[in-house]
């Protein structure tokens, strides 16, 4: 093989190497990230306290579409916002699930015979 030809593959294989870095260093976890977003997105409900992008807390109250109606305040002050699903940016706190009551059977105690 040619000294000058094998010369010239060094360059191309240093940016071949530099491209799967950049992609397990910053692309890859970047994707991870919005996709576990989009699921803590999709994964909201009634009852839930969550932040959005500017810095508004609150319940979300309401769900339509992609309209979140939030309840911010405390006590007395309370007031409602709607903001856009995609405005979400961490969920707080879940908000408390409604367990359904299962009912317990009687077991009829055992005769001594």
């Amino acid at each position: 093989m040619n000294p000058e030809a094998t010369a010239s593959f060094g360059p191309m294989i240093m940016m071949v190497l530099m491209i799967v870095i950049f992609y397990f260093l910053l692309i890859r976890p970047q994707k991870k990230k919005e996709k576990q977003l989009r699921d803590m997105i999709a994964a909201l409900k009634v009852g839930d306290e969550v932040a959005s992008i500017g810095g508004i807390h609150g319940k979300i109250t309401r769900i339509k579409d992609d309209i979140f109606v939030l309840e911010t305040g405390v006590g007395t002050t309370k007031s409602f916002i709607s903001i856009e699903r995609s405005a979400i940016s961490r969920l707080i706190k879940a908000g408390a699930t409604v367990e359904a009551e299962t009912e317990v059977e009687e077991v009829p105690e055992a005769t001594e015979e």
